[in-house]
């Protein structure tokens, strides 16, 4: 079973994207949280900056990027939470787990080992960094596949995002999407996840046995 990590593992959507969108108004791009949220949520820094270039005509300064992931790492440490109940839903599976996440190598090891998850996944942590390309591509899920010695076909997706249930789909994975989180106040039906290819969504990391055994 791959996990996504923002989003999924721990609520730091609604964090991240106010940060990303915070620093993007800052260098002159008109954008709002919502809009960052359905835009941008689930993908790379890299990917984020390309898409601001070619649609806003504004290349970031440097030193924008580190900037916002410091900015970012320093609201984690005060606010950052676990998703309810997912460190109980790990544990009590009887298969294969690891992460693979958008997110850089730094801040997703700061942020597991802020939440008490870092042990759950010690050694099975696979970054968007290691691959050519990121999600909706399916290269990092393939990557995490390959690293863990399971065929895609073998493998299950817990995603949160258009662009990783896309990505997770591509990859020939079984995907199931997850509302749970802050950023998914505004539909708890998770229909985009579904357009995109997910099986089936929940919102309650108590419910993931029950999701996976309904097939």
């Amino acid at each position: 079973m791959i996990f996504d990590c923002d989003g999924v593992l721990i609520d730091s959507e609604p964090l991240s994207l106010a940060c990303l969108t915070a620093g993007l108004n800052r260098i002159g791009v008109a954008i709002d949280v919502e809009t960052v949220r359905a835009r941008f949520a689930g993908t790379s820094m890299a990917s984020i900056m390309g898409h601001v270039a070619r649609d806003y005509g504004i290349a970031a300064p440097a030193g924008f990027v580190e900037a916002v992931k410091a900015e970012t790492l320093r609201v984690f440490d005060a606010e950052l939470r676990a998703m309810p109940g997912i460190a109980a839903a790990v544990a009590a599976l009887r298969v294969a787990t690891c992460v693979a996440s958008s997110s850089d190598p730094v801040r997703l090891r700061h942020s597991l080992g802020l939440t008490g998850l870092l042990p759950l996944f010690a050694g099975r942590i696979f970054s968007s960094a290691a691959v050519a390309r990121g999600k909706p591509f399916p290269d990092l899920f393939l990557h995490a596949a390959a690293r863990m010695g399971f065929p895609p076909g073998a493998c299950v997706v817990i995603e949160d995002s258009v662009p990783g249930v896309t990505a997770a789909a591509a990859a020939g994975m079984r995907v199931l999407g997850f509302t749970g989180g802050g950023h998914w106040r505004h539909d708890r039906a998770g229909a985009d996840l579904l357009a995109a290819g997910a099986a089936r969504v929940f919102r309650d990391h108590r419910d993931l046995a029950a999701m996976l055994a309904g097939g």
